[in-house]
């Protein structure tokens, strides 16, 4: 086991419960390098402080976040520190449950543009997290590295965990950013020069098991009975949301749309600076590597920013980084991870046993401000979505 920190406790006063934290197998937990500051552990794990855990109600639960949250967001702070939190037996039990929990931390719900994974609405603001088969490895990355518009908060809850497998890593993207800068400077200084171009393929109907149709990507208000150009019109209209002007472009094909985003792959985090690799990189690495791995390969294109190919000795050295610094979260029945999108990576394991063995359920939220620019072209700043009137 390693040095452990020195234990946390999480109360407001007039809070009727505090959350303190505990200690997780080193499988499951580690501390971070740098930038990090020292003793910095990921997942953070906190539990309710209280006698009788089985008098907790989830109106106690959810008093109590408003209260920290209500001190300069206490969470949020946490969150930034840490990257993830990890809740652990609090007495929620099904999506709405999860969805009461979640808007308790006062984010405001993200609205994801140009989806590329089928998210059918459970509960407010709570989909499936992935409806891949099970065999299928989701490797780290942020959400929604493709697309300008991402969210800053990520809430992820177990409502059934297999027996053996489907674990969520875990990983910093600012070590990861470190790291690479260290180990690969040549590459980092490419990407800060020149960004990323984001080559996205949405085709009529899903490419995959568990991804998402072009309409269900960009048609938020088309009707059955619209004609091409109307359905057309009312996409790229969405399209423009992104608010990124020459830097989107898109492309009508015979069975659906390509869209091109320039991209920094390198933010940087709000109130520290600190820059971030925001990627999905490896992930997209992984996919060409893995056979049958549910069909993910070649839909998603990611080059440097004047269309030239990030050489794939980078993009395995990438995941050898990753490899190193990540952990395995082996989920409990009732557990919910909060990831910092800005500095945080997630993916997903496989898993033995059936496909509903394993039920994680999602909920996306965006933050106050968005990451900064690292670099000055003007591609290297994202902002939110303009509001869809």
């Amino acid at each position: 086991m390693f040095g452990w920190p020195e234990q946390q406790c999480f109360n407001a006063q007039g809070s009727p419960l505090s959350f303190e934290s505990f200690e997780l197998p080193p499988t499951n937990q580690r501390i971070l390098g740098p930038p990090h500051p020292r003793d910095t552990v990921t997942p953070l794990a906190l539990r309710p402080s209280i006698p009788d855990p089985f008098r907790l109600s989830l109106d106690t639960v959810i008093e109590s976040v408003k209260f920290l949250q209500a001190q300069d967001g206490v969470l949020s702070k946490a969150l930034a520190r840490h990257g993830t939190l990890l809740f652990r037996g609090l007495p929620i039990h099904d999506a709405n449950d999860f969805s009461r929990f979640a808007h308790a931390f006062g984010y405001r719900p993200h609205e994801i543009i140009g989806i590329v994974v089928d998210r059918p609405l459970l509960a407010p603001n709570v989909a499936p997290a992935s409806e891949a088969p099970k065999e299928v490895l989701i490797y780290n990355h942020n959400e929604s590295p493709q697309v300008p518009h991402t969210p800053e908060y990520i809430f992820f809850y177990a409502h059934r965990a297999p027996d053996r497998g489907g674990e969520s890593p875990i990983s910093s993207s600012l070590e990861l950013f470190h790291r690479a800068q260290l180990e690969m400077p040549e590459f980092i200084q490419e990407l800060a020069e020149k960004g990323m171009l984001s080559r996205v393929i949405y085709k009529k109907e899903p490419a995959y098991v568990g991804g998402s149709s072009l309409r269900q990507a960009f048609g938020k208000h088309v009707k059955d009975g619209d004609d091409e150009e109307t359905q057309r019109r009312k996409m790229e209209a969405q399209i423009a949301r992104y608010g990124r002007g020459k830097f989107t472009t898109w492309e009508w094909t015979e069975d659906g749309l390509i869209v091109t985003h320039r991209l920094p792959a390198i933010r940087t985090q709000p109130h520290t600076n600190f820059p971030s690799l925001f990627t999905g990189l490896a992930t997209y690495y992984k996919n060409l590597t893995i056979k049958n791995n549910g069909g993910r390969r070649n839909l998603t294109q990611q080059m440097y920013g004047d269309g030239t190919p990030i050489p794939e000795r980078y993009l395995a050295h990438l995941t050898k980084i990753t490899d190193e610094i990540r952990v395995l979260h082996e989920w409990q029945q009732g557990d919910v991870l909060v990831f910092d999108n800005v500095i945080a990576q997630h993916g997903r394991e496989p898993w033995e046993g059936e496909q509903g063995d394993r039920v994680v359920l999602a909920s996306l939220w965006d933050g106050e401000c968005v990451p900064g620019a690292y670099g000055y072209g003007e591609w290297a700043q994202v902002v939110q979505a303009l509001d869809d009137d």
